[in-house]
Formats: structure tokens, sequence, C-alpha cells
């Protein structure tokens, strides 16, 4: 798949964009009123009402387009069904930037166009005033595409057009933490069903008052990953019990694992390094479940991670599940090594997967909901558990972590 390489001369940095400060859109001196600002993020403010620099990587853009065009020249014409995919692909991970960038420059032709009306001396009263007004507004617009187009080029997860295995688990608070678990996965359920995604649970472990001691299930759809990714975490909820008589409130807690699925090229596994033990499953089912062996446990000897599924009746289905969801941790655990690594030189990381830190409180009494990591307050609680406002959230953490990467990329001021 092509993408483009991150430069290491940073475009985004305070020095590259300080030394633009004295050039308007094409490079030329400007002066007096129109000497525009810094675009630096320390400045955007300032920058909004000024003149927008054209200070991205223009030969990297012209890349992008290039290749855009390349690729859909290329799916117009005869091609087998793997070169198919892998550019349709390709196709979707650039399609955004291409129209980013289109739109980006549509905008600073657009403002080139009004900035030589301005200049030309045989440009009467009346229609300098309508140029000026229509000039802050492009300049505005401007600024927040080339806001867009920088996100839009920050380096992309590999793992985010991956389809997500849910792990939740019940935590503190007894037979209330597997009621909350099992709320948990009908939260996440119906915000998939909402997107259009498909969810299977794979394995799953019944409360004795309801909900969950443990439940884990494949969500299955376009970009699942890069949504529910930020959700890994202890979420707490705080709220009065159905078996409390005296309405006091309780806290309990539940833990959410959300990883990539993995695919056989994105793990090696070595056969020899697999123990599988099959017995007879438990629990309900029948003559059938006592009778056969069909339940799988398999170990990676190497990591020491363990994987048990019972629910299919046929063995193969077992067996098949349970290397797909071993393949998941090994990677989702190679990930998450990866993640601290790179956070020993990247301070206030978002979305590392650490489930021993709280992330989000859920205040029943009070129709809260508290994100710990970004100190976001939602009173729609009720709307949130049934994947009506989820978004909101999610998109909350989406943008802090953009906001957090163009900052690395900007380096110290």
């Amino acid at each position: 798949m092509w993408t483009m390489k991150h430069d290491p001369d940073p475009w985004l940095s305070d020095h590259a964009l300080t030394s633009w400060c004295s050039h308007d859109l094409y490079g030329k001196r400007a002066s007096g009123r129109n000497r525009p600002f810094c675009c630096s993020p320390h400045f955007w403010r300032q920058t909004r009402k000024a003149v927008v620099l054209n200070i991205l990587p223009q030969v990297q853009l012209d890349l992008i387009l290039r290749r855009h065009a390349e690729i859909l020249a290329r799916l117009a014409g005869a091609l087998d069904p793997a070169a198919f995919v892998a550019l349709s692909r390709e196709l979707a991970g650039i399609e955004n930037v291409a129209r980013a960038i289109r739109d980006f420059r549509r905008q600073a032709d657009e403002a080139a166009g009004l900035e030589a009306l301005l200049a030309d001396p045989a440009t009467g009263a009346e229609m300098r005033g309508l140029a000026e007004e229509e000039l802050t507004a492009v300049r505005a617009r401007l600024f927040d595409l080339q806001q867009d187009l920088k996100i839009a080029l920050l380096p992309k997860d590999a793992a985010d057009e991956k389809n997500a295995i849910l792990e939740i688990r019940a935590g503190t608070g007894g037979d209330e933490a597997a009621l909350f678990a099992g709320d948990l996965f009908r939260m996440y359920d119906r915000y998939a069903e909402l997107k259009g995604w498909h969810v299977e649970i794979l394995s799953a472990s019944e409360g004795t008052s309801g909900g969950y001691k443990e439940i884990i299930a494949e969500i299955a759809g376009r970009g699942v990953f890069a949504r529910l990714k930020f959700e890994s975490g202890a979420h707490r909820v705080q709220r009065v019990p159905a078996t409390e008589t005296q309405g006091r409130v309780h806290t309990s807690a539940a833990t959410v694992a959300v990883l990539p699925e993995a695919e056989e090229v994105d793990v090696d596994i070595n056969e020899a390094d697999l123990k599988i033990d099959t017995m007879r499953a438990q629990g309900a089912g029948g003559q059938h479940v006592n009778k056969t062996e069909s339940a799988v446990r398999i170990t990676h000897l190497p990591t020491a991670t363990i994987v048990f599924v019972q629910d299919e009746r046929s063995q193969h289905k077992n067996r098949a599940r349970a290397m797909m969801l071993l393949r998941s941790r090994i990677y989702g655990a190679q990930r998450q090594k990866r993640d601290a690594e790179r956070a020993a030189d990247r301070r206030a990381q978002i979305g590392s997967g650490d489930r021993s830190e709280r992330i989000r409180t859920y205040n029943f009494p009070q129709g809260r909901l508290t994100d710990h990591r970004i100190h976001l307050t939602l009173y729609k609680l009720d709307k949130v558990m049934t994947g009506e406002a989820l978004d909101e959230v999610i998109d909350a953490l989406v943008t802090h972590h953009q906001a957090a990467l163009l900052a690395a990329e900007s380096g110290p001021a």
C-alpha cells in the first residue's frame, strides 16, 4: 500500500512556520496591515483573521494527488480480485486527503484572486469593500481547511481500518459489576447497530444475577478499531443497585479491552509454540455438551497467553475462534508494548490501553458521564448508554489525540 513517508523536517514546527510569517500565500513579501501572523499552533487565534500561509509540503501534496489519479485509472481497468481489493483499500485511505488538498487549493486560488483585485488601482470603492469582506471570509475558511489538511496528513494507525475484538470483564463490585458489564456491552452493541457494524459474541460467562462476568465479541465493519480503540480502560459506575434496600449509591467497575482483529499476516505464530487441549464444555447445553469434547483451550507458550472457547458445538469452529482470539491478543500485546515505548518519549498519550487506570465514570443518580483523560463531562448519560451520544465522547477523544499528535509534530516551543 502506498503511504506518504513521514518527513522529519517539521513543516509544522514553530521554526518553520515563523520563517514564513513575512510571506503571503505565494511567497511574496507582505507589509503593514497585510503582514500575516505566524501559523504556529500558539498563534492560531490571530491567524484566523490574517493571511493563511501556504506552508504545507506542496511536493508531497502533488504526489498524493498523482497517486489518487493513478489508483482511479487502474480501478477503471481490468484487475484481478486481489489487486482490486488492495487498490480499493488504498483509495479509501487517501480519498479524504485528496479531497482536502483540492478544497484547500481551491480556496487558496480564490484568496489570490481577491488579493489581486484589491491590489489593482482600478478597483472601485464599492467593489473593494465587497472584496475585502469576502477575503476575510475566505481566509477564515482557508485556515480551517489548512488545519483539516494537517490532521489528514498525520501518520495513520495501521490498525484503524481493522475489525475489533471487544472484551468486557466485571471488576470490583460483585453482582453489580457483572450487571454493569452487561450494560456496557449493550451500549457498544447498540452503537455498532447505529454504525451499521456487525457484532458476534465469541464467548460469554453470565453473572449469577444477570449481566456478564466476562463477554468477548467481534465487531466487524469499516473503521471499527479507529472509533473504539480509546474505550480500553477501567470504567466506573456509581448508582443504586437493584438489590439495595436502603437507597445507597454503590461504586462498581468493569474493564474494557479493545483489540484490533489480527490476521495471519499480522502475527507469526509457530504451531510448535502452541499447547492445544480439548475438553467437554461446561454449563448449559444439554447432552451434547456433556458427551463431546468440543471445548478448546490454546496456550501460546512463549507469551503464556491462554484462550478458552466452548460456545460452538463444533470443536473445529471453537478452535478457529480460539486462534483468532489468540492472534488478536498477541497482536494487541505487541502494540501495547510499542505504545509504552513511544510513551517514554512522548508524554500525555491517549489510548495506551492501560486498564489499571480509571478512564471514565458513569454516575446514574446525576445522569452524568465523565471521561477523566480529557476532563469531559456530559449530562446525557441515558443517551450515551443507548449508543446515541457515544459519538460525542469518542469524537472528543479523537480530537484530543489529533491535537497531541500535532503538538508532537510541532516540537517544543
